[in-house]
């Protein structure tokens, strides 16, 4: 019988997240409203400074950081969103990395486009070993009817954009932007694929809220990075809203902030010129619907939590950072190889804790994860490639076509890791996978 039970990624929510709560159901405003365009801010500010104490209640924090972020009802909608801001369609061709999780790849499938997968680099990225793109295949894989690029910052560790930005620059004569002036979306989109100019990059940061990189000889934090970005607010996130996401996206010359946001908050809510709250105020309950959209919005219960997460944000990476000093001196004693979330040019946000073990396949790796689980710790595989999928894999080819991700992927273990983890509960999943891996491997 196992001495603990230590499950796999529980959220860690407090006395605060639960009163914030209480106070917005007794608000009577639990739908989108004053709470979720206060997170929308206080995240812009965040993502600008690094900081998550600024005040974004006055009028010049509106100012600033109003229209920058917009929360939704999860990153796969945001991720959606993002590239129905940026017309992606049918005839359309957006390149996702093999190693992912669906919504990298199903938000364009929704929007009517084609995936084109690429293979991550053999054992993953040099520095950080997080099974990132290969950057030449990549560069390879653009075509004439290539519009986006889904760059996949897995873990919480920050893909090499400044590679990514050098490739789409390189192939701007490949680029021919949409000419379409027939709805108000399509207008919109058609100027800020001319005022990108070439193939967007679009990051799938749903792991990263709080990650950085040195990019352009600049810190910048995930969110200011690439063109389009969306995060995960899910239970097992870091920062969690319960469910949640948002996008958010780099100003474009000759487009106005202002103007991007209003169409997000169509996009989101059926195409309705008005929402909830503005339709509050007396003789305005008039409203247009300008297209016939989605309804995927954020509520206040919801950015509640948010809210008082933000609040405790550092101090819930700084406990990862703790636990994960542990995991570290035990992988490298053990010789397993990790993710190394903090680099020269690069921090983490500490989301998920990747092991993988040498010399092993699928049936030991499996092995090692049931005899973690007899002994009452919960792990899980981040992620099992696309094209082993039955949904991707005759698009794909099938994995053979992309042998690094299938290699990273047969031999990796995702550990627990989250900050309600005491040293105790630490020194027991070390101490589990020290003993597993020794039954299997001998």
């Amino acid at each position: 019988m196992a001495d603990r039970n230590i499950s796999f990624s529980p959220p860690d929510i407090s006395e605060l997240e639960i009163a914030e709560v209480v106070e917005a159901l007794r608000s009577g405003w639990i739908t989108t409203g004053p709470r979720t365009k206060l997170l929308e801010r206080r995240l812009a500010a965040y993502i600008a400074t690094g900081a998550t104490d600024v005040d974004c209640t006055t009028q010049e924090a509106v100012e600033k950081y109003g229209n920058r972020v917009v929360c939704l009802s999860s990153a796969t909608a945001s991720e959606e969103m993002n590239l129905r801001m940026l017309g992606i369609g049918p005839g359309d061709e957006v390149i996702v990395p093999a190693y992912t999780y669906t919504a990298s790849a199903s938000a364009a499938l929704h929007c009517g486009a084609s995936v084109k997968f690429v293979d991550v680099q053999k054992d993953g990225d040099s520095a950080s070993h997080m099974p990132e793109m290969d950057y030449d295949k990549l560069e390879q894989a653009i075509g004439p009817k290539t519009k986006a690029i889904v760059a996949v910052d897995l873990g919480g560790i920050v893909c090499d954009y400044d590679r990514i930005f050098e490739i789409v620059n390189s192939h701007r004569e490949l680029f021919t932007p949409l000419e379409d002036e027939s709805t108000p979306l399509s207008s919109l989109s058609s100027r800020i694929q001319k005022a990108l100019g070439r193939i967007a990059v679009v990051a799938d940061s749903a792991h990263s809220l709080g990650a950085s990189r040195i990019v352009g000889g600049e810190k910048k934090y995930c969110g200011a990075i690439a063109d389009f970005t969306s995060f995960s607010f899910h239970a097992v996130k870091n920062f969690t809203t319960a469910e949640g996401g948002a996008s958010t996206w780099l100003p474009l010359d000759g487009i106005d902030d202002g103007e991007i946001y209003k169409m997000y908050q169509l996009l989101s809510l059926h195409g309705q010129s008005k929402d909830a709250l503005a339709k509050t105020k007396k003789g305005s309950w008039e409203y247009d619907i300008i297209g016939p959209w989605y309804k995927c919005n954020m509520t206040d219960i919801m950015a509640a939590i948010g809210l008082r997460q933000l609040d405790r944000y550092l101090g819930l990476l700084a406990r990862r950072a703790e636990i994960m000093k542990k995991y570290d001196e035990t992988c490298d004693a053990l010789g397993i190889s990790h993710l190394v979330h903090h680099t020269g040019n690069m921090d983490s946000c500490n989301h998920l804790y990747l092991i993988r073990i040498p010399g092993i396949g699928e049936e030991e790796r499996n092995r090692i994860m049931e005899r973690m689980g007899e002994a009452g710790v919960a792990t899980n595989v981040h992620f099992k490639p696309l094209p082993m999928m039955t949904a991707y894999r005759q698009m794909s080819g099938g994995i053979e076509n992309f042998p690094n991700s299938y290699d990273y992927y047969k031999n990796l273990i995702t550990l627990p890791f989250y900050s309600r983890l005491s040293d105790e509960d630490v020194e027991y999943v070390c101490r589990a996978l020290k003993e597993a891996v020794k039954a299997v491997r001998g």
